[in-house]
């Protein structure tokens, strides 16, 4: 191990994805200390790395083409404050809900819908990820993030191109490596309450006027009772992205499709369609082939009941979405990052 960094040659990444699935790496370089990347980057040989973080938004298919690199370091500080809001950084390798957690320890809100997503600080906004009405790019105020050849940027929330699990961090294959994170969040702020399922489970602990950590508490239990602990079960969450479609197009399959659920868009042109009700709707809830199935609790994600290969669910993955595809004319598309094979 040299300074701020290990090494690990022809590495074995079944325990680092959270489909478990086998894949295995020429080299593995684990990164304790930001001042240590550039040293990284030169064990990759000048190579963009495969950034892993908590592994639970990608699907190895195969084995990673070449080096992959962890981020470690996983500081979280308050580095700003106006009073109402304050300015949270926290370093790339920092588990996602522990900031969530942190952030409202803190007396700051604004996460709590995003509570119990696993993964990295680094991860979230390259996804863009989102749960229950709210986006992490809502809250960004900067991201810092090193782009192989080019050196370390620092992005404002506009520079971000956020989209619907969208980014520039995704989109321009630049290889970049995002090493902090900043968010903006208030003290004090209504909390976001309408989302389906969210307002019911308030309404069943009796609670009319949450406060931010109730609305977190509500959003761990309706996790944990939807979706499979990938700590019991091998799968990467949602697997599939909710396609969204002119609003006329939206609401013509609507009519024909009795029970459909549309959601609001990015604007008042669009609407998101439900990809579970989708993918139910074709059958797929609880099927199984193999060790490659589909979950019995919800039918967007997919699951390893134990010796799956990433080929075997992604076959899975492809012919559910060829069904929905030819039964109402939509297209779904991944949101895990497939590694190993094209989709």
């Amino acid at each position: 191990m040299s300074a701020g960094l290990r090494l690990v040659r022809d590495a074995d990444l079944g325990a680092r994805n959270t489909f478990r699935v086998p894949a295995r790496a020429p080299l593995l370089i684990e990164v304790m200390r930001l001042d240590a990347l550039d040293a990284a980057l030169g064990h990759a040989g000048g190579a963009a790395p495969l950034v892993l973080g908590g592994g639970s938004n990608l699907l190895f298919a195969g084995d990673a083409p070449g080096p992959v690199l962890s981020l470690q370091a996983r500081g979280i500080a308050i580095v700003g404050d106006a009073g109402d809001r304050a300015v949270v950084r926290a370093e790339g390798g920092a588990q996602w809900h522990a900031l969530v957690r942190w952030t409202l320890e803190h007396g700051l809100c604004g996460l709590e819908n995003l509570a119990l997503i696993p993964g990295t600080v680094g991860a979230a906004p390259i996804q863009n990820i989102g749960a229950y009405g709210v986006e992490v790019g809502e809250f960004v105020h900067a991201v810092e993030a090193f782009v192989p050849g080019a050196g370390m940027r620092r992005l404002g929330p506009a520079e971000c191109g956020f989209g619907y699990r969208d980014s520039v961090f995704k989109r321009d294959g630049q290889g970049w490596i995002v090493t902090a994170v900043e968010f903006s969040l208030p003290r004090d702020a209504a909390p976001r309450t309408g989302y389906a399922g969210v307002r019911e489970a308030l309404a069943a602990a009796g609670i009319s006027d949450p406060s931010p950590m109730q609305v977190f508490d509500a959003v761990c239990a309706l996790r944990r009772s939807k979706l499979p602990d990938p700590a019991t079960i091998g799968n990467a969450g949602s697997f599939f992205k909710n396609p969204v479609l002119p609003l006329a197009q939206a609401q013509a399959l609507a009519g024909r499709h009795p029970g459909l659920p549309l959601f609001p868009g990015a604007d008042a042109g669009s609407r998101k369609l439900s990809a579970a009700w989708l993918i139910d709707a074709c059958g797929w809830k609880g099927h199984r082939d193999g060790d490659a199935g589909v979950s019995e609790r919800h039918a967007l994600v997919l699951v390893n009941h134990g010796s799956a290969s990433g080929a075997q669910l992604l076959a899975l993955a492809r012919r559910i979405a060829g069904s929905v595809e030819e039964r109402f004319g939509v297209a779904l598309e991944p949101e895990p990052r497939i590694v190993g094979a094209r989709w």
